[in-house]
């Protein structure tokens, strides 16, 4: 069971950016999946998921960045936009079963992890 997040770079400001996280030894179909990001010394943050096929951002990231699924791939996707300084993290995908919705942001709830991939914002 593995989750392989790639994608990840060096990125001018207002430049775009897409990670993709494909799943293999499980099915991606009946599970919640994420992004978090991650940078030195803080917690990780929620970034994005999909729930029973809805979509739901964290705030610093609403309007930008978008959060999308290939199931016949096994793959999902973050579609990063208009990225700014403050967006540079290592980036994981994430995959959770038997979430509830009021659990989504949280990392502790989820149950796979991609390896993580850097994300550098920066002129």
């Amino acid at each position: 069971v593995q989750l392989q997040a790639s994608g990840g770079g060096l990125v001018q400001p207002g430049g775009s950016l897409r990670l993709s996280c494909a799943a293999s030894g499980f099915t991606l179909d009946y599970y919640a999946i994420g992004w978090f990001r991650q940078t030195p010394g803080k917690e990780r943050e929620f970034v994005a998921a999909i729930w029973r096929s809805r979509t739901y951002y964290g705030d610093s990231v609403k309007g930008r960045f978008t959060i999308s699924r290939a199931n016949a791939e096994n793959t999902f996707y973050l579609q990063m936009a208009s990225l700014k300084p403050e967006d540079t993290a290592v980036y994981y995908c994430a995959a959770g079963a038997n979430l509830i919705l009021s659990s989504i942001r949280s990392p502790s709830r989820y149950n796979y992890w991609g390896q993580g991939t850097l994300v550098t914002v920066s002129s």
